[in-house]
């Protein structure tokens, strides 16, 4: 707040100072003031998804008969601007507060009322108008499961979407330039960049499927439940009227949980959603270090292809360039298993009725959806897209791969062939020169039997092979 002035609010517990132009009430400033923990403020698109509770259930209150149109109206106009982002500074709880996310829920309620009252022109009571019908702890629980959903259908999976089409126009750009393949990090037979993006795509693609699996589970929601699941002080209809307009507001199917009891214990989605994320980290680990490992060099690593250049590598090698890009996809990978570790900690705390570390799920969920989408983009836009191939690198590698004498096994037997690879790496000569010197199989069939593309056939949709 700009201002140095205060006000002074009561709660149940007494009297205390507030600054003057804030839009909060005495509840959020005891959280203030009870936890100057970590300076992290809960996510702007729980705010949002708090919001959004507030203007669907005072909608469905209203068309229950339980709320004046007049007061129902001021709450949703009110609680569409906090939605939009009007007054983020006025939610300045830190994430680690009460397990159960009531500051925060009473955050949104004092300012919610507070500009309710302001355009209605008389008061709207933050517990008695905005908070009808709810309980902190249907509330939050309502809202990880809200804001995962929409952060999930409007950054990750389109981002995630956008991915696995940069991968495919790259297949059909160098898909039919063959390279040698490794396995332990050793020279192996031969596939191409095609199949080797396409195990790439197919894993962002699988990471799409799991989200998608997972969804049904994240639109059933705990609201109607409140404070142990019994629906106290909630009207019967109105679980399922709130989920009704909830759904018109956003696009997306909500529905009632199946059990208020396990929606407000538990944060098993919440769980399920990030093994699910964390394995699409696992996904794009693999494929920067892939890439990290295909661009090293450019001389003395493999330099199979070039990375676009971004920036400078080093503040005392000149010319050095580095893969920035990729690095920065590992560490937010890294960082999402570390918010799954977090999340999974967290989601063991539901002692009895309640899980009381709803804050730091929703905090960590919420981090490992966003930060997954944005460096999944940067990973297409600027790593993925504008590689290059070393075309002469790959073909010197191929000639020289001792290994592509395994097409031979069938014709000349396992220990002939490790004799010519072994004989060919020591001499440092091609496989088909030493293949035409120690047996007795003429060249033109040896340049077919070991044509690097014609052994680069099958593979995607089935066969088998024996160990690396």
């Amino acid at each position: 707040m700009n201002s140095t002035a205060f006000r002074i609010e009561r709660d149940s517990m007494g009297e205390l100072q507030v600054p003057q132009d804030a839009l909060w009430g005495a509840q959020t400033q005891r959280a203030v003031d009870n936890f100057p923990i970590s300076g992290l403020p809960m996510p702007r698109a729980f705010i949002r998804a708090v919001a959004l509770i507030k203007a669907a259930a005072a909608r469905a209150n209203a068309g229950l008969g339980l709320l004046d149109a007049d007061l129902a109206g001021a709450i949703v106009a009110a609680s569409q601007q906090v939605a939009d982002g009007v007054y983020d500074s006025h939610f300045p709880i830190d994430v680690f507060q009460t397990g159960s996310g009531t500051s925060t829920n009473m955050n949104a309620n004092e300012v919610i009322s507070h500009l309710a009252s302001q355009q209605l022109g008389k008061a709207v009571h933050p517990n008695d108008h905005v908070n009808m019908g709810q309980s902190s702890n249907d509330v939050i629980p309502t809202a990880i499961h809200v804001s995962a959903a929409l952060v999930l259908r409007e950054q990750l999976a389109p981002s995630l979407a956008h991915l696995v089409s940069t991968l495919h126009a790259k297949e059909a750009q160098v898909g039919d330039l063959v390279k040698t393949g490794r396995t332990h990090l050793m020279d192996a037979m031969p596939v191409t960049f095609g199949q080797e993006l396409s195990g790439w795509r197919t894993q962002v693609q699988k990471g799409l499927e799991r989200l998608a699996a997972c969804e049904p589970r994240l639109w059933q929601l705990a609201q109607g439940g409140t404070a142990v699941g019994t629906g106290i002080n909630a009207h019967p209809d109105f679980a399922a009227r709130f989920c009704t307009e909830l759904a018109q507001a956003t696009g997306i199917a909500f529905q009632p949980n199946v059990n208020f009891f396990e929606a407000l214990a538990t944060q098993d989605t919440a769980v399920e959603l990030s093994g699910q994320l964390k394995t699409i980290a696992v996904s794009l680990l693999k494929i920067a270090n892939d890439l990290r490992w295909m661009n090293s060099g450019p001389l003395a690593g493999l330099g199979e292809i070039a990375l676009t250049a971004l920036q400078p590598g080093s503040s005392i090698m000149p010319g050095k360039v580095n893969p920035v890009i990729p690095e920065a996809t590992a560490m937010v990978a890294a960082q999402v298993i570390g918010n799954d570790a977090t999340i999974t900690i967290a989601g063991q705390s539901g002692n009895f009725q309640l899980n009381v570390m709803l804050p730091v799920i929703a905090y960590n969920l919420l981090e490992s959806l966003r930060l997954l989408a944005n460096v999944s983009r940067l990973l297409a836009d600027s790593a993925i897209k504008g590689f290059t191939v070393n075309t002469a690198r790959l073909a010197d590698a191929l000639d020289r791969n001792p290994i592509l004498v395994t097409a031979l096994n069938s014709l000349i037997g396992y220990e002939k062939g490790a004799a010519i690879a072994k004989k060919a790496y020591a001499e440092g000569k091609p496989i088909i020169d030493m293949a035409e010197k120690l047996t007795d199989l003429p060249r033109a069939e040896l340049r077919k039997l070991l044509d690097p593309t014609e052994l680069t056939q099958g593979g995607i949709k089935g066969g088998s092979s024996g160990g690396g």
